[in-house]
């Protein structure tokens, strides 16, 4: 299934396709980077509709029946910007900043109906977003990186499936980076 989650039809035909859901993981996500004072207000928009809005549309349409289950674990994929920030990405360092906001305001909502949200934060991680990265920055964040490498999709995954599980049922409203040590 595909769906464009910054638009809320879209993302309401989505959650409603996959079903009865107990996991939700949101990790849709773009940069449009740029220095603020040359910002196209696009880049603004569509950055903070898909990073965050889609967020709020997904988590909206799943929750409903999460609730009236009594189950149901939300984790919402941010970025170690959005803790620290990033020159050149306020666009971006806002939507996953949001995100973290939102998903803590959504655990304290939701728990009480038995619904855990967290976030998973990763740090700098080998995927296309990271791959246009100029060397010399790269050369910079693998020196403030403690386990000095990126990361690989499958830390990220393992984060994510340790939130989903029942061994983590006693987790909500948690930011767990992974970012091998650079949020430290």
């Amino acid at each position: 299934m595909q769906a464009d989650v910054s638009d809320p039809e879209q993302a309401k035909r989505l959650v409603e396709e996959a079903g009865d859901l107990e996991i939700l993981v949101n990790n849709a996500g773009l940069t449009r980077d740029g220095v603020i004072v040359r910002m196209p207000d696009a880049d603004w928009t569509d950055v903070i509709s898909t990073n965050l809005g889609g967020v709020f549309y997904t988590c909206r349409a799943a929750t409903r029946g999460m609730m009236k289950r009594r189950r149901g674990s939300i984790v919402n994929i941010a970025s170690i910007v959005g803790l620290h920030g990033n020159p050149g990405q306020t666009n971006y360092s806002a939507s996953k900043a949001g995100i973290i906001g939102f998903t803590k305001a959504l655990a304290r909502e939701l728990g009480v109906r038995g619904v855990r949200a967290n976030v998973v934060a990763p740090g700098y991680i080998d995927t296309r977003l990271t791959q246009v990265i100029a060397d010399d920055m790269k050369d910079v964040m693998l020196a403030n990186t403690p386990l000095g490498r990126f990361g690989e999709p499958e830390d990220v995954a393992g984060a994510v499936r340790f939130l989903c599980s029942d061994e983590a049922s006693f987790i909500t409203g948690e930011v767990v980076l992974v970012d091998g040590g650079l949020g430290m």
